[in-house]
């Protein structure tokens, strides 16, 4: 992790995040059903998140971004969520790639000035991370870079690469010679035009449609310097796990603050019909408040404890089974809940959350929701948590 201590940012972020709020309503919102439909990559929200340079709000102000904190940029997931879970999600996983970057890059002149060229033309990171024949686990891989001179090349079949063909920019994890154990990996950047990547899989999914993951074979060349200059395992238990499951906690709450929104909305209405009596759906919406709190909370503490661990500069405590076993649970719990309050506002809008055509309608919510159990798998997080639960005592 580089050395450096975060900085403070100086945007004015309550007035940052109303016009996160703003283009949400008038961009997101208005095109997230025609995302969803056409399984399409959310043209749409992604320019105009480049026009108010969300793009580079965690890049460091020194190199021309916004400075902002993990907890201001969870915000600005949990607001993104409210409009399109799609949109949502990409802006999620650009902003893993970017943390990668600026927490373990900043000693690279090349990783430097590729920070200043993001700021200027907003560009946009993709990851590759999963491999065929890996089983899903980030820790291992089976292609390896190969290093001749100044130059590098690599092939990597990887079965999802989430807005593959819309990011300028794919971070890929590989073994760090040919030669090399399958755990030992480094990051590789890869740049547009400097790469092929051959449709191996397609992407017609139940929900989040427009993130477009399809699976590639990807084959790309360039110059050493595109190597992160940590090993990936730092990289991985730093910065992109504990990230990870942050801001897609974050996200995730954005589309459950939507579902119990909507349901509000239809209470509402109801009690407008029979007016002096409170609809027996109040019930129902005062109990998924408290699930929707806790669920926004606990991606909070967790945001905001690693902000505090990232300011004393202390890397070695984000692979303590602690912290780590912390950062699962939060990523199960949200994943579940999610599932929960979508569901427990379509029971209280009734057939009008069930209906695509109804104003109420919650069903692309509850199809992004049961998307999340799913990156990385929770089965594979349970077993991993059990593993090191064994052997971890709380102090």
């Amino acid at each position: 992790m580089s050395a450096r201590t975060p900085i403070r940012s100086k945007v004015n972020f309550d007035e940052l995040l109303k016009g996160v709020h703003a283009i949400g309503k008038s961009v997101l919102r208005v095109h997230a059903a025609d995302v969803d439909k056409n399984a399409r990559f959310p043209t749409e929200s992604i320019n105009a998140m480049r026009e108010t340079k969300l793009l580079s709000a965690y890049v460091p102000e020194e190199f021309g971004g916004m400075g902002l904190s993990l907890v201001q940029v969870a915000k600005i997931c949990e607001a993104l969520g409210q409009y399109c879970g799609s949109s949502a999600m990409v802006y999620a996983m650009h902003k893993i790639q970017v943390a990668c970057v600026v927490h373990h890059a900043q000693q690279s002149a090349y990783f430097c000035e590729y920070l200043k060229k993001l700021v200027k033309e907003q560009r946009l990171m993709a990851s590759a991370t999963t491999e065929i024949g890996t089983g899903g686990d980030l820790r291992s891989s089976i292609c390896a870079v190969e290093v001749t001179g100044d130059q590098f090349k690599l092939t990597k079949k990887a079965p999802v690469i989430s807005y593959g063909e819309a990011a300028d920019e794919i971070l890929v994890t590989c073994r760090s010679a040919p030669g090399a154990p399958a755990n030992e990996q480094v990051h590789v950047m890869v740049h547009k035009g400097a790469y092929t990547a051959v449709p191996i899989s397609s992407w017609d999914t139940m929900g989040f449609r427009g993130t477009c993951s399809s699976g590639f074979e990807l084959t790309a060349e360039g110059s050493a310097e595109q190597i992160l200059p940590q090993p990936f395992n730092e990289i991985l238990g730093q910065t992109m796990h504990p990230y990870s499951h942050i801001v897609w906690g974050a996200l995730w709450s954005g589309i459950a603050m939507d579902a119990v929104n909507q349901a509000r909305a239809f209470v509402r209405a109801e009690a407008r019909k029979t007016p002096g009596e409170t609809p027996i759906a109040a019930i129902r919406l005062g109990e998924v408040d408290q699930v929707l709190q806790l669920m926004r909370h606990n991606v909070a503490a967790l945001a905001h404890e690693y902000d505090e661990l990232r300011s004393r500069n202390c890397p070695g405590v984000f692979e303590e089974f602690g912290f780590s076993i912390r950062t699962n649970n939060l990523k199960l719990s949200s994943s579940q809940q999610l599932v929960d309050i979508v569901g427990r506002a379509m029971l209280i809008c009734g057939i009008s959350g069930y209906r695509n055509d109804s104003k109420f309608s919650i069903a692309r919510h509850l199809r992004d929701a049961y998307g999340a159990a799913l990156m990385v798998n929770n089965d594979r997080i349970l077993k991993l948590n059990a593993t090191m639960l064994m052997v971890h005592k709380e102090a």
